[in-house]
């Protein structure tokens, strides 16, 4: 019966890996998003005309970009503290003797709905950040044909 209930008990345990994964991924792009912040801020009382609105305007953008990672932080350890009571739910249930298994499907369907919400946040940074790398079409030099 112990066996059985741990082994129910840590199978949400496998999405704490998951969401693990994904906030050292956040972090780490957070931490380089950042890095540059500190650049711009730095180059921002030194510049003016035409190459301090560029500085303002990618400070606008990293502004963006590190709040939406943050954001989806913020939602990744909401989950994982969800799957938290979920296995704690479990736990509890199997050894208590009593049938809670419907509140640990309340709060994994809450985990999983915070970790969807997370990764729609991180998807929209990464959209932010493929945006920002876009190469001008005044380098490209569309109108010649080489």
């Amino acid at each position: 019966m112990i066996v059985q209930t741990i082994q129910l008990a840590l199978t949400p345990v496998f999405v704490l890996v998951a969401i693990g994964n994904i906030l050292n991924i956040l972090s780490t792009r957070l931490g380089r998003v950042v890095d540059r912040a500190r650049i711009l801020q730095e180059r921002h009382g030194t510049t003016q005309g035409m190459e301090h609105d560029i500085v303002v305007s990618e400070l606008r953008l990293v502004n963006r970009r590190m709040t939406l990672i943050t954001q989806a932080v913020r939602f990744m350890v909401l989950s994982a503290l969800a799957i938290g009571v979920t296995v704690a739910v479990l736990f509890l249930s199997g050894l208590g003797g009593m049938d809670w298994h419907a509140a640990a499907a309340v709060t994994f369907l809450a985990a999983i709905v915070l970790l969807l919400v997370a990764l729609v946040l991180f998807l929209r940074e990464t959209q932010v950040a493929a945006d920002a790398l876009r190469i001008p079409s005044d380098y490209l030099e569309l109108h010649r044909h080489i």
